[in-house]
Formats: C-alpha cells, structure tokens, sequence
C-alpha cells in the first residue's frame, strides 16, 4: 500500500514542480521556536540569485506548515530557528513522503536549534543517520566553489562550521548546517553590518543550495 502511495505522490510532485519550480517556501513549525527568524534572508537569497543564476524564482517565499499537502508544491523549503522543534505523526508522515518524493529540506541552525532538530530528523528517518556532507560533494562547487566546504559566518562559540546531510539513493534530500549561520549572512547589511565580503560568501553557498534542490 505504502509504495503505491509513494508513486501517487511522486506524480504529484512531479507535476507540481514542473508548474512551480520556481517558487519556495518557509516551514512553520510546533514546539515554541522562531521559525520566522531572518526574515530577510530568503527574498534577499531569492534575489541574489535571480541577478546571477538566471533564476527566475518568486520574490516572495511562500510559509507552509509540515503538515501540509501544499509541501509538495515546492521543491525547496527552508527551515531556520533557534530553539525548540516539534513534529506530530502526521507532520512526520507529509515530510518523509515529501522528501523521498523528490523534496528538499536545507535546516539552517540560527544557533539554539541543534538538540532539538537533530531528535524530529531522527523521527523523520529511524533508519539513517545525519553524515557530515564531504567537501567534494558538487553542493559545494554546483555554481561557486567551496573548496573547504560550508564557510563560518558568525562565530559564536568557536566550532568549526559542518553540513550535514540525509541521503537517499545518492540523493542529498535533507541538509542541516550547523555553526555557520547561513541565514544571518543573507540579511539585509543593516542587519548585522557583516562585511560584503563575508554576506557574498553567505549568499553564494545559498545560490549553491538551491541550484543543487532545483537540479537534483
């Protein structure tokens, strides 16, 4: 039964991301955390790449709860916070099929948000483990080159920023960066008054991210 469901909704999505390849979308999740932190960092990372890949996405992400059958609309959703996240059983369900449908999920960790996120992808994938991305992977290189992998944004308490992923049948289908602060550098400059340098290498792995959703 269950493998039938996976085809049902792999031709939804399917059909769906053909019609809405360029839209994107935030998650709004339980459990108390500020899923609606950096709120300028997607429509300035949407920007970024429009002006330099050719894309041709909304200005305007769209919010979609877990829970959702609008999920499947988008072939991109970002997940960001920096506290507590909790997903019930049928959130856990819509997610996994999203993802093994041909989703992408990228959690970017505002800091604060790792004990918690790490628990629900368990939940969302007993069976596998979070593995640290390695450097080749071509979500380094897909439009910019990041030779030593995810670059460090802010610095907080002195880790080594690290990307991590689930994968199925190759595929990167979730991807969780973790002391780097990714959505801090896509901000607007007045913001956090990062250098340019520092929010173009922000912006350019986030090009690199999404070209990697859209392509794979």
């Amino acid at each position: 039964m269950k493998h039938w469901l996976y085809l049902i909704i792999g031709c939804i999505f399917s059909t769906f991301s053909g019609v809405n390849a360029q839209e994107i979308a935030v998650l709004k999740y339980n459990g108390g955390g500020d899923w609606y932190s950096n709120p300028t960092a997607l429509p300035n990372l949407i920007s970024f790449c429009n002006a330099n890949l050719n894309t041709k996405i909304n200005s305007k992400p769209e919010t979609v709860e877990p829970g959702n059958p609008d999920l499947f609309r988008f072939p991109f959703i970002h997940m960001t916070g920096h506290g507590n996240v909790v997903f019930n059983a049928q959130e856990i369900e819509n997610l996994r099929n999203y993802l093994l449908s041909g989703g992408f999920l990228h959690i970017d960790d505002n800091y604060g948000m790792n004990e918690y996120i790490r628990k629900e992808i368990k939940k969302l994938f007993p069976e596998k483990d979070l593995t640290e991305v390695p450097v080749n992977h071509p979500i380094f290189s897909t439009a910019y080159n990041f030779p030593d992998g995810l670059p460090k944004i802010h610095e907080h308490d002195g880790k080594r920023p690290q990307a991590f992923g689930i994968f199925e049948d190759n595929r990167l289908v979730l991807l969780f960066t973790y002391e780097s602060d990714l959505g801090d550098g896509w901000e607007s400059p007045e913001v956090h008054n990062d250098p340019e340098e520092v929010r173009q290498k922000a912006l350019k792995m986030g090009a690199n991210i999404l070209k990697y959703a859209f392509e794979n």
